[in-house]
């Protein structure tokens, strides 16, 4: 790896924008030193002065769904939308894969699935499920940054959800472990029946109303009461249970909580009749609750944003021609993530600065994962050139995740990646024409100890793809 200088009249260090040259040397950061300093024998670098320098992304919900179901989407295709949004590092959810990742066994066949093609470096969750309660150790000693459960049917028949008795076994068992449970809060009992709903999405929005998230998450933050256990309320949807939340984190409660970038950005109000992209669960609600989702956002309640990328085949998305309780619910974003939220920040006055940390260090605290997400010495040296102003029209068609389906199709948005680098070597480079080279990510593990739980959450290499 060659030794270089990457110099920016505008990089993200230290919590906000300064000029800094920002030294790589054997694929982490060597130092940040004034924007003119000598680097005598680095290779240069210079951002132009329309654009910032920012730490790579970290995105901590991503489903790949390979093996098994890689027609919805596999290694290849998400870790290179991944580089192209300027995201380097991914934390891969336990489903839709074939088998689930909920044993040691399903975990090393992903890792091998994954060791050759990944373009950014992947880490894993691991599921906990009815039927693995009680038997989670393995998975965390294999290395996963924690475990996924759903208190709803989770869509997908080989992985099942948890009821109350289930909650609060997987939360003590999590405690004891020093892992962490990462929830999807939707009360069963407050859902409506699988099935046809039709065209419209105001039946979809009523079919999971905001109760039945808010009465999950106060499940969720009760069990955490009890246990001491760490949780994660995933993809936040719903704005009335935030002051829920922020009273549980003011309780000392070890509680973090997830938007997505579609949340922030489209409202119910405008979601045609039979447009099936926009479907997703927990569902996209309307204007008024989006503003306080914002609100959230930037009074620190919310810890994070990530994508839930959650595609699938073309067929299943238009299955029931356009009947929302028929498709299949997700919204693919991976590549779109921070030019979609930066659209509507720019609209609501909120500095880019502000949104940074909610895509970089809170999604990598989410995971545990350390030493990415920020420009510091030591770190991996992961980082992405952002244009704020290039705006472009999203066409799904050539997005880079498998299948041409997305909720932003014909949107404009401002805000392009137009570099990415990983480990101090270009993945993306939009000028070249896109991807760079050969796959060159890393397989992350949680560092678990066998003494205890203490050194837990820490990155290190499971594997390298080369």
């Amino acid at each position: 790896m060659t030794r270089h200088v990457v110099r920016a009249r505008r990089a993200f260090v230290d919590g906000g924008f300064r000029p800094a040259a920002v030294v790589v040397d054997g694929g982490r950061f060597e130092a940040v030193l004034p924007v003119d300093a000598p680097v005598p024998g680095a290779a240069e670098t210079l951002v132009p002065d329309d654009a910032v320098l920012l730490p790579g992304l970290v995105d901590s919900h991503v489903h790949v769904n390979e093996p098994g179901r890689t027609e919805w989407e596999g290694f290849a295709s998400a870790t290179a939308a991944a580089a192209a949004g300027g995201v380097t590092t991914i934390v891969d959810m336990p489903l839709n894969s074939l088998p689930p990742t909920t044993t040691a066994e399903a975990l090393a066949l992903k890792q091998s699935a994954a060791a050759p093609q990944v373009r950014v470096d992947v880490g894993f969750w691991g599921g906990a499920v009815p039927e693995n309660l009680g038997a989670l150790a393995p998975l965390h000693d294999a290395g996963v940054f924690g475990f996924k459960c759903f208190l709803a049917p989770s869509g997908v028949p080989e992985f099942g959800h948890l009821d109350g008795a289930g909650l609060d076994a997987a939360t003590a068992e999590v405690a004891v472990l020093g892992s962490r449970l990462i929830v999807h809060a939707e009360d069963p009992d407050l859902l409506a029946a699988p099935g046809a709903l039709g065209r419209g999405y105001d039946a979809f929005l009523r079919s999971r109303p905001p109760a039945s998230e808010s009465t999950a998450i106060g499940a969720v933050v009760a069990a955490a009461r009890r246990t001491g256990a760490r949780v994660h309320v995933l993809h936040l949807s719903d704005a009335a249970s935030l002051p829920l939340i922020r009273a549980a984190k003011a309780d000392g409660v070890d509680l973090t909580v997830e938007t997505c970038p579609h949340y922030l950005t489209l409202t119910a109000e405008e979601i045609p009749d039979g447009a099936a992209e926009f479907k997703c669960c927990p569902p996209i609600r309307g204007t008024a609750n989006q503003d306080l989702l914002w609100q959230g956002l930037l009074d620190g309640t919310i810890d994070a944003v990530v994508t839930d990328h959650s595609p699938s085949t073309v067929e299943l998305k238009r299955s029931g021609d356009g009947d929302f309780g028929l498709a299949w619910g997700g919204v693919s974003g991976l590549q779109v993530g921070l030019s979609a939220v930066w659209t509507e920040a720019r609209t609501r006055g909120v500095p880019l600065e502000a949104l940074v940390p909610l895509f970089t260090t809170g999604p990598a605290a989410v995971a545990g994962l350390t030493g990415v997400g920020a420009i510091e010495p030591g770190t991996a040296a992961h980082l992405a050139v952002f244009a704020p102003d290039d705006e472009f029209v999203v066409d799904a068609a050539t997005l880079l995740h498998r299948n041409p389906v997305s909720a932003y199709d014909h949107r404009t948005l401002a805000g392009r990646v137009h570099r990415t680098w990983l480990h101090g070597e270009t993945v993306f480079d939009l000028a070249a024409g896109g991807v760079v080279g050969e796959p060159q990510g890393r397989l992350l593990a949680a560092r678990t100890a066998a003494t205890g739980p203490a050194a837990t959450g820490s990155a290190t290499t499971a594997g390298a793809a080369r």
